[in-house]
């Protein structure tokens, strides 16, 4: 379901913001860390991870989070990973929209859990002093890809570029 160079973009995108639907049917943005997973779940999907892990949040209890409840209620999630850059040739972006649940730290979910915590770790320097092994992580399966833009390995897109008036990507 996702190309060698989606999966390359995901890799090097640092943040998402994941949609959710609230109970009065509005959606909840929220900028996450995540993680795609190496391999698909048992139906074939891709696999993301993100934690709720110990950053200042709206409640100390990660259960009691909008987005955790939202998921109790609708698994529907979308994520959204972009790339901006004042050079307009480079921007893109990926959609993804599947189901999230909670992965907890209990014994039947616990191999998964910590494979998801080290894939965090090995992307995310911060998590080595957050205790992710006693919090629950949204796993998400992934149903439908959507992009757009230059999906090319990102090599100082940041920088203002030399030139000006790039043209815009095509779509």
């Amino acid at each position: 379901m996702l190309t060698d160079r989606e999966r390359a973009f995901l890799a090097q995108a640092r943040r998402a913001v994941i949609a959710t639907i609230r109970p009065d049917g509005e959606p909840r943005l929220v900028p996450v860390c995540f993680v795609l997973a190496p391999g698909p779940d048992d139906m074939g999907r891709p696999i993301l991870y993100s934690p709720i892990d110990e950053k200042p949040k709206a409640s100390t209890d990660p259960h009691r989070l909008g987005r955790v409840q939202d998921l109790l209620v609708l698994p529907a999630v979308t994520l959204l990973m972009d790339r901006w850059s004042e050079d307009w040739a480079r921007l893109a972006w990926i959609r993804l929209s599947g189901r999230g649940v909670l992965l907890e730290p209990e014994r039947r979910e616990r191999e998964e859990h910590a494979a998801a915590i080290a894939a965090l770790r090995s992307k995310y320097r911060q998590y080595a002093t957050h205790d992710l092994e006693h919090r629950p992580i949204i796993r998400i399966a992934i149903d439908r890809v959507q992009r757009w833009g230059n999906l090319s390995p990102d090599e100082g897109a940041d920088a203002v570029p030399s030139s000006a008036g790039a043209a815009a990507p095509r779509t």
